[in-house]
């Protein structure tokens, strides 16, 4: 089983908005999104670091518009554990545009397990994915 929440934020826009207060609303905006999938994972008990456990495929856009990406977690333990990912979408310079966490379940030992993180809304461009955190637990 594979669960999503997916972390964002919305900013509005007024006729008096420059540019540049605009960037600095989205910027602050996308800060929070990833302090928020921070806080997700911040609150799993016993957890410890798998980001080496966690690869990720090539983004794609869904049929929504919306930007994905598989996830695969390898369980390298004896027992079944289960994995919280934050996987952040940057644009082609490296700038941060969404943040979800997505939880792979139950991942029998010595076994890998698929999920599918998704952006909370349109992404256009070269979306590029990353892992910024994994937790295993």
């Amino acid at each position: 089983m594979t669960a999503v929440l997916a972390v964002s934020a919305l900013t509005s826009c007024s006729d008096d908005d420059t540019p540049a207060s605009v960037a600095s609303k989205a910027a602050s905006a996308y800060a929070s999104a990833t302090a928020e999938a921070g806080r997700r994972l911040d609150d799993i008990k016993g957890g410890i670091d798998a980001k080496s456990s966690v690869r990720l495929g090539d983004p794609s856009t869904d049929s929504d518009g919306r930007a994905t990406v598989e996830v695969t977690a390898q369980n390298t333990t004896d027992s079944t554990k289960s994995f919280a990912v934050q996987v952040n979408f940057k644009d082609e310079n490296g700038n941060l545009l969404d943040a979800s966490v997505v939880t792979v379940s139950d991942v029998a030992a010595n076994e890998s397990g698929r999920g599918t993180a998704r952006s909370t809304r349109d992404l256009s461009g070269d979306v590029r994915a990353e892992v910024e955190r994994a937790v295993r637990y």
